[in-house]
């Protein structure tokens, strides 16, 4: 398929990649940034061109990459007639486009996505349209680049965005708060890599329930308040350890 990406980002810049690695033509990247645009085109062989000079006739899709706030503005004055347009966004609705084009939907990334990143991580899909054809389309699209693609309309998407943000988001957070005590007292945060690895991996065939460990699940009061008593030097790491040491125990009992 010929695919115009709209963004420059980390999504845009994935988004790309995939779909040129899986034999699609991208014809052109627009983007506020013209820079980003410039670097992202020399990758993909694309045109690359300012939101106001992009090509609405050319592409058989049209993919809109950019932030939340970002979509909602280009969702008020992008005109693309009857092209086919999809935005990535977990958490905008479907109908943010309904003014872009009479046939619209949405591909949205379940994964973390990066610039950066040298191997490119398997990435759910989660899909949506305002039609069949259209929604035909994109699951024609999506099955070329993702081995997991479920139809999902506004509401499913954002609740699975709220799962995403527990999952990956807040945890990633833990790590940093891991990382910041490790510091604090002299110690190799290194050594935690293979716990990480080894938690993650766990939860692959077994529901996280199972396998929860730790004091607070053993009601091990006496070593949780040692624990809080090493943390009064860091009251947020304290309160965020005694809540969640309280969740635990609470789900356990």
């Amino acid at each position: 398929m010929k695919i115009s990406i709209i963004g420059s980002g980390n999504v845009a810049t994935i988004f790309s990649r995939v779909l040129f690695n899986n034999q699609h033509e991208i014809i052109q990247i627009a983007s506020r940034n013209i820079d980003h645009a410039k670097q992202l085109s020399q990758e993909t062989g694309a045109n690359y061109c300012t939101l106001h000079e992009l090509n609405t006739h050319e592409a058989d899709i049209y993919i809109i990459a950019v932030s939340d706030n970002g979509l909602i503005e280009i969702g008020k004055t992008l005109k693309l007639g009857n092209k086919p347009v999809y935005h990535t966004a977990g958490s905008v609705s479907i109908h943010t486009l309904q003014n872009v084009s009479a046939n619209y939907g949405v591909v949205y990334p379940l994964q973390s996505l990066r610039k950066e990143m040298n191997e490119i991580p398997p990435i759910p899909l989660m899909i949506d349209a305002n039609n069949k054809v259209t929604m035909s389309l994109i699951q024609e699209l999506a099955s070329t680049i993702s081995h997991q693609v479920e139809i999902a309309n506004d509401e499913k998407r954002i609740k699975m965005h709220v799962a995403a943000v527990f999952a990956c988001n807040f945890t990633n957070h833990l790590y940093q708060m891991s990382a910041d005590y490790c510091e604090k007292h002299g110690l190799d945060f290194n050594l935690l890599y293979p716990l990480i690895n080894e938690t993650a991996q766990r939860i692959k065939n077994v529901l996280p329930l199972s396998v929860q460990t730790g004091p607070a699940i053993r009601k091990d009061m006496e070593t949780i308040h040692k624990h809080l008593n090493m943390l009064h030097d860091l009251p947020e790491h304290e309160e965020i350890y005694k809540k969640m040491s309280e969740l635990i125990t609470k789900t356990y009992s």
